[in-house]
């Protein structure tokens, strides 16, 4: 058993899944791919996690190492039917890789807000044991406004209809994070597309706010987070 992880800043990370891999004795190997590091052979893994980033996905020009990931994505999830999970970036890209569109929305969502599950998303095996409404930490500026054709779409949000969607049995993508820890609101806010955004939405000095906030919280973070955990597992082959 072995995960894949793409990362495009090396501070968003799988965060809090980190220590339950270690727990499990499940081994994973990141790529940094802002970094200029090669994505391997997906023959040597059971499963493709794809985290965030300040960058967008039609970015190719300055980021030119999105056009391989996006060809890696479709195919870990249409070629070999891998069990995948985008979070933030990692779900525009899903969708934007298997023919679905990303824009940027009226207004950034950045914040600890509301996701309600769909009627869908409450029967779904990934989700199985959340609640159908859940406070989560929202930090984006772009969206999925078209999901990929033959998608279910799990969770959404007033400001945001697609929130989650899923992709044949086994390909999932979360707009919103799951993988929070103690410190992601402090780490996240010195990258300054980081901190612009949450100023532009909640105002200068809104970093200590969001963090006090997110702590009040961490409890049920961790809780949803290790539930996630747990029924992504499921997903994965028999070892």
């Amino acid at each position: 058993m072995r995960i894949l992880v793409f990362q495009h800043i090396e501070i968003e990370h799988p965060g809090i899944f980190r220590d339950f891999l270690a727990a499990d004795a499940i081994p994973w190997d990141a790529v940094e791919l802002d970094a200029g590091e090669g994505i391997p052979d997906l023959g040597g893994y059971d499963a493709l996690w794809v985290m965030g980033g300040p960058m967008d996905v039609w970015e190719e020009d300055q980021h030119p190492w999105l056009g391989p990931e996006k060809a890696a994505i479709r195919e870990a999830v249409k070629d070999r039917g891998m069990p995948f999970l985008g979070v933030c970036l990692g779900h525009q890209l899903l969708a934007e890789a298997l023919g679905g569109r990303v824009a940027v929305m009226d207004a950034p969502e950045v914040g600890i807000m509301n996701v309600e599950l769909t009627a869908e998303g409450g029967r779904d095996p990934l989700l199985a044991g959340l609640p159908e409404v859940s406070k989560c930490l929202q930090w984006h500026s772009s969206e999925v406004v078209e999901p990929p054709p033959g998608a279910r779409v799990l969770a959404g949000s007033p400001a945001c209809p697609v929130q989650a969607f899923r992709v044949g049995e086994k390909a999932y993508g979360l707009q919103y994070h799951v993988e929070l820890t103690a410190t992601t609101i402090t780490d996240w806010g010195a990258v300054p597309a980081y901190q612009e955004s949450l100023e532009k939405i909640m105002g200068p000095g809104a970093l200590d706010d969001l963090d006090a906030e997110a702590k009040r919280h961490m409890d049920a973070f961790a809780g949803g987070a290790r539930r996630l955990y747990d029924n992504f597992k499921g997903l994965l082959p028999a070892s």
